[in-house]
């Protein structure tokens, strides 16, 4: 297939497909040939079913044959974040202990994709739990980033989106509870879209034994143009069988397509913080851009909400939310030091500690204060369409793997500030279950990939995506990195 172009959209393969310019089986196998040749660098997808991807192809080239389509993405080869149960492949979120762990099913989200015409052939990699913005663990190693090997593609979701901008795979989904489908998205210049809370149903998203939703978490598409966000969100949203008995999902269409017609809040900075200047001025580039078309650019508004509280507050809730994986004695030790921190002890660490061991009342009343901070973000959504802002302190980060995530530090503005500072990007609206799209905004001065946060009310996803749809039109998307032809 020496005319494929492996960077195109997945809508744009499926299109081909359809109109018969190609096969599944060929495109399949000009991923394939391109995963032997990238992969063995890069390390983003880290395990594969390839005999059973080249069946798959061949029985939705002879539904093509005959006329018939499975669905929109009919005959797309994709690849999948490790976390997600896929029958016969393994998911051990990075755990040495679930090595051998094989999902007997699919995840429910899984499930739709395959049955919108996904070929799925592999899975990408994912930090140990998933509780980083690198990649790597001791089952499969280090993923490194398709533009600087020697930098990190973000985490957790950083193999999906190592993968997609490498053009390994046609499409991706991740998952959310940290910023990590939107931090590798930024890190990597790809588009990715954190849904609003409890649009797609996370069921299957999880390791063995372990039935309940966490909270602040959610999993959605990454893809190489807005267009296939929607298209894969659309894909995987509903509730599953269970409650679909009762309801089901029907999210608000965007209502404005041009950029002239929006109204934004820009955000670009908050002494909670502190953001690259190389990162901002691309950012404000692009909004100058905004301006241009006509949209209303305010870098004043806000909802009203202390942002410092606000932060604390997902720290709290996050740790919170991933504390149940952990053992009864490690939390019960953590109780017992967290007795010992001073009050006014405001670190990530202390924070961790205190939230790992709180008693439920006390996250009953955090969760009221949360409620407090959705009414307040509501109010300011009817005022303005969407918030703008970054998604993460810099460009993409060296590897670091020595000592425990929060006392790592990156670069910012040539200064060393603590990585899980950055958390207050992830935190703005993961706290308060709001959708966020990253759409690439453009590069630094040393060629790194920048991503644009577009946060929008809650259920607004269409709205989200509509906008970065908009900017893909109008300034350009998703550039390949060098060297992958």
């Amino acid at each position: 297939m020496n005319d494929f172009n492996p960077f195109a959209g997945a809508f744009q393969i499926a299109e081909d497909i359809r109109t018969r310019k190609t096969t599944a089986r060929d495109v399949l196998e000009a991923y394939l040939d391109r995963v032997e040749r990238f992969n063995p660098t890069l390390n983003a997808i880290i395990c594969s079913d390839s005999e059973s991807a080249r069946q798959r192809a061949d029985e939705l080239d002879k539904l093509s044959l005959a006329g018939l389509w499975q669905g929109p993405l009919h005959g797309v080869p994709m690849t999948i974040k490790e976390s997600y149960n896929v029958a016969g492949m393994p998911t051990t979120w990075g755990m040495p202990d679930l090595k051998d762990n094989i999902a007997d099913s699919d995840a429910i989200s899984v499930a739709r994709l395959k049955a919108a015409g996904v070929n799925l052939f592999g899975k990408t990699n994912v930090p140990l739990l998933l509780a980083d913005w690198q990649s790597f663990n001791d089952i499969y190693g280090v993923t490194r980033h398709p533009w600087n090997q020697n930098l990190s593609p973000g985490g957790s979701s950083g193999g999906s989106a190592a993968a997609l901008a490498s053009g390994m795979t046609g499409l991706e989904a991740g998952s959310d509870i940290g910023a990590s489908i939107r931090n590798p998205a930024h890190y990597c210049g790809v588009f990715g879209h954190k849904p609003s809370y409890g649009v797609i149903t996370p069921r299957g998203y999880m390791i063995p034994e372990v039935l309940t939703y966490a909270d602040i978490s959610v999993v959605g598409p990454l893809a190489r143009t807005a267009k296939d966000l929607k298209i894969t969100l659309d894909v995987m949203a509903g509730p599953d069988e269970t409650e679909g008995v009762a309801w089901h999902l029907k999210l608000p269409s965007a209502t404005k397509h041009r950029l002239g017609d929006f109204k934004v809040a820009v955000m670009l900075s908050e002494p909670s913080s502190d953001v690259d200047q190389e990162m901002v001025d691309v950012l404000q580039a692009l909004i100058d851009k905004l301006a241009a078309t006509g949209a209303t650019i305010d870098d004043t508004a806000r909802p009203d909400i202390d942002w410092s509280r606000a932060h604390e507050l997902y720290i709290l809730l996050l740790r919170a939310a991933t504390s149940s994986r952990m053992a009864p004695d490690i939390i019960e030790a953590q109780k017992k030091e967290a007795e010992t921190l001073n009050p006014d002890d405001k670190s990530y660490y202390a924070r961790m500690l205190r939230a790992n061991s709180m008693s439920h009342s006390e996250w009953l009343r955090l969760d009221n204060e949360r409620a407090h901070l959705r009414r307040r973000w509501a109010d300011f959504f009817r005022e303005y369409d969407l918030l703008l802002c970054p998604a993460a302190a810099s460009a993409a980060q060296p590897h670091d793997h020595e000592g425990e995530r929060w006392t790592r530090t990156v670069t910012v503005n040539d200064k060393e500030v603590l990585a899980t500072d950055q958390l207050f990007w992830a935190g703005i609206s993961g706290v308060v279950y709001l959708p966020s799209t990253i759409a690439p905004a453009g590069f630094t001065r040393s060629k790194l990939p920048v991503g644009i946060q577009i946060i929008g009310p809650n259920y607004g996803d269409h709205t989200c995506i509509e906008f970065a749809h908009r900017i893909e039109e109008e300034f350009g998307g998703f550039v390949p990195p060098p060297g992958y032809d």
